[in-house]
């Protein structure tokens, strides 16, 4: 019978102390902005364009009406000689963008869903 009470009593929930060398947090900070210069924080998704022309002022103009109508989501201009381009969202599938490229058509004609690196969403505080 005592040997089946100590058995039992063994069970109990402990403390575990974790013992580090401090300069792992450091090296765990240092990879992640390494990652994050070079690109490698970036993950493949989808962006609606929304404008391409020659002219950079049109292209900041196209900038700032979508910004206007669209506050919260991401815009981007991008400059491949001789031509501006704004694309706007970070979507991670196809039918996101397709949702999305639907409610610009109000605002802007000619846009088309563009497969690149996007910035992927910042995790919610709850998860």
């Amino acid at each position: 019978m005592l040997l089946v009470f100590g058995f039992s009593s063994a069970q109990t929930r402990g403390k575990v102390e974790v013992v580090k060398d401090p300069r792992i947090d450091t090296l765990i900070a240092r990879r992640a902005e390494l990652n994050k210069s070079v690109g490698l924080d970036q993950v493949m998704g989808y962006r609606v364009q929304i404008f391409t022309g020659s002219n950079r002022r049109e292209a900041y103009d196209a900038q700032a009406k979508f910004q206007q109508q669209f506050p919260d989501i991401r815009s981007y201009i991008i400059y491949n000689e001789p031509n501006f381009k704004v694309r706007a969202g970070d979507f991670r599938t196809k039918l996101e963008a397709e949702k999305f490229q639907d409610q610009l058509k109000k605002w802007f004609s000619g846009t088309f869903i563009i497969t690149e690196k996007i910035n992927p969403p910042k995790p919610d505080a709850d998860e």
